[in-house]
């Protein structure tokens, strides 16, 4: 417990804020190895001399303007996706109610494949079909799923029904798509960092710079919640407003992200997992499942680069194959938790 003159205290459990520091060293170093990988292999060390600006002008073209952005990208979507994840865990009080399993990332997509197959636009207007579809999927969830209030299971059911009516549409607009246009969806659908530059890095900074201090300082309330709304209310938390906003800054985060790099499949669902069993913290472990998730991304892209020889993978075919294992075992854990 820390005390601050003035009367104010702050509490903080050792072993999380040790478990936050080694995640974000972890992402960092991953970080600095990955932009150091390519057909141009730079040294680690050099890497570093680059970022401080003392490179030569190769190492400063290739490092600052060719790979830095690529993974940025990576940070900032891994740690919104991470983030995104652990609140809506948390809402729905439910370690499947993550936004892959919520239809989310699928809404998303509809949202881009209507600007690709019916209007063929731009990369900045896919991305804002995205935003809007992930941000109308939400809504749309939260509307059905109103009763009185929100509650965590029907939160989960609605959502399943909206992920599957909106996949059976994705299915059809890629069906009545050019082979043009169904390639580029599908090669969008994926989930990939490739390509990325600092027009993505600019709209996701601004988005995590005002929504994760809104969400960490939200916190505390969503702490109490998990111990009962009825619980909440009695200790003076607004819980139906508090629940409202947080999950519109998860709605948000994880849109941003998907608009950016596509669906990137399972990082919101273990990322809190992984974050929760490494601290053994009941909380939502917010800045832990941020910083899970960052690391875990940037991971999974080196990974798609280099663990496959020549051939170089979206990032969301290895977070999908990594992220089906891990949701298989997490159904068998719960099933003889006797949870489902």
């Amino acid at each position: 417990m820390l005390r601050a003159p003035g009367g104010l205290s702050l509490r903080l459990d050792v072993r999380a804020v040790t478990v936050v520091v080694l995640l974000l060293l972890a992402a960092l170093a991953a970080s600095v190895v990955l932009i150091g990988t390519g057909d141009f292999p730079i040294p680690a060390g050099d890497v570093v001399r680059t970022l401080l600006g003392d490179g030569n002008a190769g190492q400063e073209f290739i490092v600052n303007e060719l790979r830095l952005p690529r993974v940025l990208v990576g940070l900032l979507v891994g740690a919104s996706l991470g983030l995104g994840g652990a609140l809506f865990q948390a809402v729905t009080r439910n370690p499947l109610g993550s936004p892959d399993v919520l239809g989310l990332g699928q809404g998303a997509t509809a949202g881009a494949l209507v600007m690709i197959v019916l209007f063929s636009g731009s990369a900045a207007q896919v991305t804002l079909g995205a935003l809007v579809g992930g941000l109308a999927t939400g809504l749309a969830i939260y509307l059905l799923a109103w009763k009185r209030g929100v509650h965590g299971y029907r939160l989960v059911l609605v959502g399943i029904g909206v992920s599957a009516v909106v996949t059976a549409v994705n299915g059809y607009l890629l069906t009545v798509s050019d082979m043009v246009d169904a390639a580029r969806a599908l090669v969008w659908m994926t989930g990939s960092l490739n390509g990325r530059d600092w027009e993505q890095v600019r709209p996701l900074l601004g988005v995590c710079a005002v929504l994760v201090p809104l969400v960490l300082a939200g916190g505390r309330g969503l702490r109490m919640m998990e111990m009962g709304d009825d619980v909440a209310n009695a200790l003076g938390v607004r819980v139906e407003r508090v629940r409202a906003l947080l999950m519109v800054a998860a709605v948000l985060l994880v849109a941003t992200a998907t608009a950016a790099a596509g669906p990137v499949g399972f990082v919101s669902l273990t990322a809190p997992q992984l974050a929760r069993r490494l601290t053994r913290s009941p909380g939502p472990n917010l800045p832990a499942s941020l910083c899970m998730g960052a690391a875990l991304l940037v991971t999974a892209d080196w990974a798609s680069q280099r663990a496959f020889g020549a051939d170089q993978l979206p990032v969301g075919v290895v977070t999908g194959v990594l992220g089906g294992v891990y949701l298989l075992w997490l159904l068998v854990a719960e099933r003889r938790a006797g949870r489902i």
